[in-house]
């Protein structure tokens, strides 16, 4: 019980400290605002564009869910194509990992030219698929192919089709390796579309890169930390929503997730 009271305190209290040093040595210094404004000066930016800045939010953030959802669902049906079928995984997975290591930001702008920049929203949903695609794919193949051989056996002795092996084994013995792909997904889903939005570099987007790139280009240096602090709020969210959905998931019957 202590131990998870200063998982919570500790943080908070180190943040608060860092805040307070971060106010006093801007002052102290006569640090520039151009160069490192206050925190005070980052929270007045919510008074005076606020709103705006929430709207690009829900922009970046939807571009972000609509990526993840594409993601988990896609990297979940190729995953049970590879382990229903070793020839569809010898012809396939090469294309998978080259999806993976082409760098976003190379081909953003092919992206771009094919969609068209009417279609900006489309290019930026498409290039955050391909960042989240990938780790859901390997962990649920991993997960798929992790199945304890005895329990394989035991399900071939009971004479079991594929279909109920898939569903009664190999489904549930593959989920704590999904759930830890898609945790890593929706992180990468939101850098994804964040380098998106820069490599479109449109207003069309009105998502947060867009309001952080118009914000350097007029020195507002206040306004760009502002849209930093509401995309890493954005993260840490995603982040504490798929650890709980996990732990919810796995805590009754995985050991890991029972001990913590």
């Amino acid at each position: 019980m202590l131990m998870q009271v200063l998982r919570i305190i500790l943080p908070i209290a180190l943040f608060a400290g860092l805040i307070q040093f971060w106010e006093w040595s801007v002052v102290y210094w006569e640090i520039q605002p151009f160069i490192l404004p206050p925190p005070s000066a980052i929270l007045a930016v919510f008074e005076t564009d606020g709103a705006s800045l929430l709207g690009s939010a829900w922009t970046t953030l939807g571009t972000t869910l609509a990526a993840f959802a594409l993601a988990v669902f896609s990297g979940t049906a190729l995953a049970a194509l590879f382990a229903s079928s070793r020839i569809a995984e010898a012809a396939l997975s090469p294309y998978a990992v080259i999806l993976q290591v082409t760098p976003i930001i190379a081909i953003a702008p092919l992206i771009i030219v094919w969609v068209g920049l009417d279609n900006a929203w489309l290019a930026v949903l498409i290039l955050a698929w391909i960042a989240a695609f990938f780790p859901v794919l390997a962990s649920a193949t991993a997960g798929l192919k992790a199945v304890d051989p005895n329990l394989r056996d035991l399900f071939r002795l009971y004479r079991a089709d594929f279909r109920q092996t898939f569903i009664r084994l190999m489904v549930p013995s593959s989920l704590p390796y999904l759930l830890a792909g898609i945790k890593t997904a929706g992180g990468l889903a939101l850098v994804g579309a964040v380098v998106a939005e820069f490599a479109a570099a449109s207003g069309n987007t009105n998502g947060l890169a867009w309001r952080i790139l118009e914000a350097g280009n007029r020195l507002q240096i206040a306004k760009m930390f502002a849209a930093l602090l509401l995309l890493a709020l954005m993260g840490v969210a995603l982040y504490a929503i798929l650890s709980f959905v996990e732990w919810l998931l796995l805590h009754r019957w995985h050991g890991d997730r029972r001990r913590a």
